[in-house]
Formats: structure tokens, sequence, C-alpha cells
């Protein structure tokens, strides 16, 4: 339970919020890292879902449905109920990633993971920060988005090298960017409540605002890990 007075205060109240988001945001990526490492351990676990492609499309729609329907009835949903959600999707993550471990080297890995929490973290911390209203980048952000997909479509039929790593880079630069604009969003979300959030609200908006933030670093770190693996795996 949150003191009311942190509730009140529109600058402890927004402190409380980014920490909630920053503490659910670590704890998935720690499950999503355990589950990835401990099926990637597994040779019964792998041949399970890598053998059978019907099981690994099973999951990713489960994933998806449940990164969905979080993101769209958080607010809706009991504390716990949006808490296990998110673990869930983190813990489902984690069972798709595990492939990495086959296709990359440790060393391109952990290079990639460092880089990608610096860069996330410089991106963070400016949209948390910076008095720019940067609401209007949605816009740009969401148009890259889509032209990213369509590009990666394209080069999953005609593949090239420089166009996959044109096309990480480009990852890199427009996930850092929503990075800072989902940051931004979070402090928005803390005015828009106001004084009347509650307790349980600030946890839910805790586990929206994770779960942004969740797919920007994964995303991030993905298009760096392509970047780093090219000339080492």
């Amino acid at each position: 339970m949150k003191d009311s007075s942190i509730l009140q205060n529109v600058q402890a109240r927004e402190s409380s919020l980014l920490r909630s988001v920053y503490m659910w945001l670590f704890a998935g990526l720690l499950v999503t890292a355990a589950v990835s490492y401990g099926v990637s351990m597994s040779t019964t676990l792998l041949r399970l879902i890598y053998g059978n492609p019907f099981v690994l499309i099973v999951i990713a729609c489960v994933q998806v449905f449940v990164a969905v329907s979080l993101g769209a009835r958080a607010e809706r949903m009991s504390e716990g109920g949006a808490i296990a959600s998110f673990l869930v999707y983190a813990c489902l993550t984690g069972v798709t990633f595990s492939s990495i471990f086959l296709l990359f080297s440790e060393a391109s890995i952990t290079k990639a993971f460092i880089s990608a929490a610096a860069v996330f973290l410089g991106a963070s911390v400016y949209g948390s920060l910076t008095k720019k209203d940067v609401r209007s980048w949605g816009r740009f952000l969401f148009m890259g988005l889509f032209g990213l997909i369509i590009a990666t479509l394209i080069n999953l039929i005609f593949y090239t090298s420089t166009l996959d790593l044109i096309i990480s880079a480009f990852g890199v630069v427009l996930f850092t960017g929503l990075t800072v604009w989902d940051t931004n969003k979070i402090c928005a979300m803390n005015r828009q409540f106001g004084a009347d959030m509650t307790s349980s609200e600030l946890t839910k908006l805790g586990i929206i605002g994770a779960l942004d933030l969740y797919l920007d670093f994964i995303n991030i770190f993905l298009y760096l890990l392509r970047i780093f693996g090219r000339n080492n795996d």
C-alpha cells in the first residue's frame, strides 16, 4: 500500500511510478533470461519446441495474445492478474528466445546486452527528464515501425547482408526513439491520473509501462545482437 501523501504529490507520485516500472521491467528481463538459458540447456525441451513447428506456433500465438490483452485490458484487470500476465509473457518470450544461445556466441550475446542496456538507459533517462514535448514523435515513430516491418519482409524474400545491416541499424535507432517516447508517456500518465490515482492503479500503470519498455529493450537487444553476431557467429 502506497502512502497517500506520496500519491498526492506529483513529483513523488511520478518517482514512485517510475520505480514501479523499472522494478517490473527488471523482473521481466530476469525471468526471460532465466527461462531462455534454462530451455537452451535442455535437449528435451529444445526438441519439443523446435522439433515440432506446431508447438512453436502455438507458443508464439499465446505470447502475442497475452501481450495484446495486457496492453488493452491491464487497467481493468486485478492487480494480481496484471502482474501474472506480464510475468507469463516474459516467460513465453524466454522460451522463444532460447534459440539465441544456439545461434550466437556468449561473447556476442554479452556485448549486445551491455550495449542495449547502455542505449536503453540513456534514452529512458532522457525521456523521463526532458521538458520537450515528444508526443509529436509518435506519428513518425510508428511510420518508421511500419517501414521496418515492410523492409524485414522484403529481406526475408530477397536477402542481402547489406540490407540486413541497414535494417538492424535502423531498428536500434527506431526503438531508442520509442524508448524516449514510451518513458515520456509514462510520465504523462502520472499527470493524467493525478491525485486520484490509487495504489492498485499505480501498480497496474507500472506494469503497462514495464511492458512497453520491455518490448523496446528486447528489440534494441535483438537488433544489436544481429549486428555484433554478423562476423563472430
